[in-house]
């Protein structure tokens, strides 16, 4: 029922939100000329590996670590644009098509890149325990422990996530959907 619900929800999502998806890809393109989307490999449903969708929010030839954890207020490597995505939320916007793909749903725990899942199971080998689970574009984690930019937050948002596995239903599902709407509207970082 799950996998029905979040289908269609993101099938729905993409016709309205679809103005705004071409708003942001020509926003992204004009600012310096390169690709608006950007993929990279997150480990999801099964341990299985998909590609995550989002808009591009750094610059093409910025010196970045692909495993540096900070947070974007820090990131010199946005651009203007990506910073405003980012701030809003709007980068997030393409995995509207990994949720109908099935690659993602819209609650669950947030996909991780293999790296960091390899540091986590260092220290807690539990974190299989999620790929029960299709990974969400959003998550009880991410409202109630934000962006995770260290190795213990990391294992702090596992503990939610574990929590979540333990507990989720449409009911659950619904009401942090319904809170990550309410942040979204009121500005809240998350």
């Amino acid at each position: 029922m799950k996998r029905v619900i979040d289908f269609c929800l993101a099938l729905i999502c993409l016709i309205i939100f679809s103005p705004l998806f071409v708003i942001c890809y020509l926003a992204i393109r004009l600012e310096d000329g390169g690709p608006a989307l950007f993929k990279q490999e997150r480990i999801g449903l099964g341990g299985k590996p998909f590609n995550i969708l989002k808009f591009r929010s750094m610059t093409l030839n910025g010196n970045r670590d692909e495993y540096a954890l900070f947070k974007h207020e820090k990131n010199e490597n946005l651009t203007r644009i990506g910073r405003f995505l980012r701030d809003h939320h709007l980068d997030e916007l393409p995995q509207l098509w990994n949720v109908l793909r099935g690659d993602m749903a819209f609650i669950g725990p947030r996909p991780e890149r293999q790296y960091y899942i390899d540091l986590i199971m260092e220290k807690d080998p539990r974190y299989q325990l999620l790929y029960q689970i299709r990974p969400g574009v959003t998550s009880y984690a991410t409202l109630y422990n934000g962006y995770t930019d260290s190795i213990e937050k990391m294992l702090i948002r596992l503990e939610m996530d574990l929590y979540y596995l333990e507990h989720h239903s449409i009911w659950f599902d619904a009401k942090i959907l319904f809170q990550t709407f309410l942040y979204i509207m009121f500005g809240k970082k998350f």
